[in-house]
């Protein structure tokens, strides 16, 4: 069974996770999302990435993670690769974050153009330093281009964990709303962001995100060095 739907509507490409489970960011999950970009960028326009009920993404697949190997160090760099992806798409990037947006799924959200979270108990955040993983350098400088900078420390360094309204405060989300109402909003932005003349915004978001991407260049450098681990403290 895939873990992802991809969907073509009149304004956008829908792209729907749902492993049943977490949406965990496994090999097979990530592998997929790239197809479903693939095929975005292939009609070109909007692109929304969405999660299943409840859950976006608690993160990287932690049977994967915990072992601090050449694996978990390969799945690393795929989750760097997908958050520059996301950054660089050649088309507006909505992300429908329908629930629990941890780790990776937290950075996930700091990578695209427009993030819509949904009202519930649900949490948002980096939660790498409570589960004993240190903060790989590329996700650092995410937090440093999208977060608010009141709460970097918090985010980073104390693993704070945001509901969704706090979570528009501190810069992991753009709006939220109910959960009925999230796929008529996303479907309501891609039609808006459709009208937007492409080349334009292309050509916009390559020179306002030109830094951000050279420094994330620079960062994934840094994260997958010789020696490099997630267990590194400097």
């Amino acid at each position: 069974m895939s873990h992802v739907v991809v969907t073509d509507h009149a304004s956008f490409t829908e792209i729907h996770m749902d492993d049943g489970k977490a949406n965990a960011l496994s090999f097979a999950m990530v592998e997929a999302v790239h197809s479903g970009l693939d095929h975005a960028a292939s009609r070109g326009g909007v692109v929304a990435l969405m999660g299943r009920e409840g859950k976006f993404s608690a993160g990287f697949d932690l049977s994967v993670m915990q072992h601090f190997d050449a694996e978990s160090m390969r799945l690393l760099r795929e989750g760097a690769d997908l958050a520059m992806r996301l950054l660089a798409f050649n088309g507006p990037v909505i992300l429908g974050v329908t629930g629990h947006a941890l780790a990776m799924g937290g950075l996930l959200c700091l990578a695209a153009d427009h993030r819509i979270g949904v009202r519930g108990g649900f949490k948002l955040g980096l939660n790498e330093v409570a589960i004993g993983m240190t903060m790989p350098w590329f996700g650092v400088e995410l937090c440093r281009a999208r977060l608010n900078r009141s709460h970097m420390d918090q985010a980073l360094g104390l693993a704070r964990l945001y509901g969704p309204d706090d979570a528009q405060y501190a810069g992991f989300l753009d709006e939220v709303v109910e959960p009925e109402a999230m796929h008529g909003r996303v479907a309501e932005l891609a039609e808006m962001f459709a009208k937007l003349d492409m080349p334009s915004h292309r050509a916009t978001k390559a020179r306002s995100r030109q830094i951000l991407l050279e420094r994330l260049e620079l960062a994934i450098a840094r994260d997958f060095a010789e020696g490099a681990s997630l267990r590194a403290s400097a």
